[in-house]
């Protein structure tokens, strides 16, 4: 089965990048009509869909993130990033990493000087 592994990326200070790797086991991230994504959830408020890149490396972002985010895959690696650029603490929530049926445990950024 697959299992996916955010990373801990450390404290975050805004205007920074925040950087997040998915490391992924039980299937390549470029099998063909592969799914990978991010989500994040702020505090006290709904899942956002962040973006995601498809086996074959195209990526789509949500609007609202698109010209801060940034998703790329490593084959060799066997995984997925997110960059975020020019964080301010409304970028923290849990972010999790998810492919079609499966969600990794999430990983908690907080965005503070």
């Amino acid at each position: 089965q697959v299992q996916l592994q955010e990373s801990d990326p450390g404290p975050v200070k805004p205007s920074q990048t925040l950087s997040l790797t998915c490391s992924v086991s039980g299937d390549s991230v470029a099998t063909t009509d592969s799914y990978w994504a991010w989500i994040r959830q702020p505090p006290g408020k709904g899942l956002e869909w962040v973006g995601c890149i498809f086996g074959g490396g195209d990526t789509y972002y949500n609007p609202s993130l698109k010209s801060r985010a940034a998703i790329s895959r490593s084959t060799s690696k066997n995984e997925f990033t997110l960059q975020l650029t020019s964080v301010t603490p409304e970028d923290s929530a849990v972010y999790y990493c998810v492919t079609w049926s499966f969600w990794g445990q999430g990983t908690q950024v907080t965005v503070s000087s």
